[in-house]
């Protein structure tokens, strides 16, 4: 504030001398300050209309097969946990997911309402498809009816479909994980769901996966996607995502270099 206030200043000086350099200064001042309010503001209405959009779309995501069960509203509440809504946001969530799953639920609306106030940032974007798979599938799995509104939600939000397998194949891996390595769960298919994770072929060289590597990590870090609106609480998703695609480049390099 103090450098906006000189920086004013010195133009009003320019103009006006002494008087002028007051004026120039307290008129900065107040610009930035009114500058600093309106995003402030924005990334609040982004944020409001992120957790709500995110919930509504869960709702209807649940009642894709048919009906909505006990186990996902159990789901449902525990995002609510994970996420560290307040009482406020809370209902606002239960209500959108209640809307979500209504019979009159119009999903393709919902998705351009929230691409219009996202400004149609690809991470963002990514991680509200991100949210709905893990929402999905906690136990690892997404069944059929699913994963078809996952595409149709992907294609709405203007995403290709392999983000939809991208996310699928980092949940399996981070479900393998945390259950100590799945029995089912193959080192051959543990090494395809990576290269996915890092939307590469097992084909490309070794520069591209490199390169495919750090561009996801440069546009999925929590602190970029932070300022672009990101709410603070689905912050630990976010550090998820990367340290999935950072295990994921561990795994391809890993088999890359018995291959030699």
């Amino acid at each position: 504030m103090l450098f906006a206030f000189f920086i004013g200043g010195l133009i009003g000086y320019a103009f006006g001398r002494f008087p002028g350099f007051l004026i120039g200064g307290a008129l900065a001042v107040f610009l930035v300050k009114r500058i600093k309010s309106r995003v402030v503001n924005r990334l609040q209405e982004l944020q409001s209309s992120f957790i709500e959009s995110v919930f509504a779309v869960m709702g209807a995501l649940c009642k894709a097969d048919g009906q909505v069960s006990q186990d996902e509203i159990d789901m449902a509440e525990a995002m609510f946990l994970r996420f560290r809504l307040n009482e406020s946001q809370k209902a606002r969530a239960k209500a959108a997911f209640n809307r979500g799953k209504s019979a009159d639920f119009d999903l393709d609306a919902e998705l351009d309402h929230f691409l219009r106030n996202s400004g149609r940032q690809p991470a963002f974007l990514q991680m509200f498809l991100q949210v709905q798979v893990s929402a999905v599938a906690a136990d690892g799995q997404v069944h059929p009816a699913e994963h078809e509104m996952l595409v149709r939600i992907a294609r709405r939000l203007g995403l290709p479909e392999s983000q939809v397998d991208q996310l699928e194949a980092m949940l399996r891996g981070a479900h393998a994980g945390q259950a100590g390595g799945a029995s089912n769960y193959s080192t051959s298919q543990q090494i395809d769901d990576a290269y996915k994770v890092l939307g590469v072929g097992p084909e490309a060289s070794d520069q591209e996966i490199k390169r495919a590597y750090r561009k996801l990590m440069s546009e999925n870090h929590p602190d970029k996607l932070a300022g672009r609106g990101m709410p603070e609480s689905m912050r630990e998703m976010a550090e998820e995502r990367t340290r999935e695609i950072s295990h994921a480049y561990d795994v391809v390099k890993e088999a890359r270099s018995k291959e030699q």
